[in-house]
């Protein structure tokens, strides 16, 4: 903006943006640079006049010399400009990250407050009560269901363990002290006669028979008249 401008309350002109000024100044940047490479390249063919005009044509070589010289300084201010440029823009794009960040961190706490805007943490604390509550009464419902109530309530522990315990003592008996045990029970006689036994009684009749016949007359006559 002008002097006349400013004076009389011109347009305002609009500050660009930390990435606009950064990319001028990489622009400006590149630019130093190439002049930078140029003037060196003239100051090497400056000194290579000056070279081959040291003996032959002082003149020359000394109006290569002065040129050297002014081409040097303008490189030294090149070099200072270029120190400045760049550690300008390394704080502008310190600044433009850091506003990066700022911003972020900013969004994060503008969400974090909308999604904790209908939440009280007294609220939570009860609700965190109440589940405790209920995984208690789950814990109880559990315990109560589990329980054999129904089924063989009524039979008293120290009865089943007295009983166990004789069993024990009846086991320990058998096996360490030596008690013997119950002669087990012999089978009972069989009732029919053993085959040896059959065939005597057998013999036994038939002979009893036999004799019987003998004193028979009539035996005696049948006897006869078969023989």
């Amino acid at each position: 903006m002008s002097f006349f401008g400013k004076m009389f309350g011109g347009k305002k002109e609009v500050a660009p943006t930390t990435g606009e000024a950064i990319q001028k100044l990489r622009e400006t940047e590149n630019m130093l640079i190439k002049k930078q490479e140029f003037l060196e390249a003239k100051i090497e063919d400056e000194l290579n006049i000056a070279r081959k005009n040291a003996s032959k044509n002082k003149r020359v070589a000394l109006q290569a010399l002065k040129k050297k010289k002014r081409l040097e300084k303008q490189l030294q201010q090149i070099d200072g400009t270029l120190s400045t440029i760049e550690m300008q823009r390394e704080a502008l794009e310190s600044a433009n990250t850091n506003t990066a960040v700022l911003t972020t961190m900013k969004n994060a706490a503008d969400a974090l407050k909308t999604a904790h805007q209908n939440m009280d943490v007294d609220k939570v604390h009860d609700m965190m009560d109440d589940i405790a509550e209920q995984q208690d009464v789950a814990r109880e419902i559990s315990d109560a269901i589990s329980n054999p109530v129904a089924f063989g309530a009524d039979l008293d522990d120290e009865d089943l363990e007295r009983e166990l315990d004789e069993l024990e003592q009846e086991n320990f008996d058998k096996e360490i002290i030596g008690i013997p045990e119950p002669a087990p029970t012999l089978p009972e006689a069989p009732t029919e006669d053993l085959p040896e036994k059959a065939k005597e009684k057998k013999k036994a009749a038939t002979t009893a028979a036999t004799a019987a016949d003998d004193d028979d007359p009539d035996m005696k006559m049948l006897l006869s008249w078969s023989n």
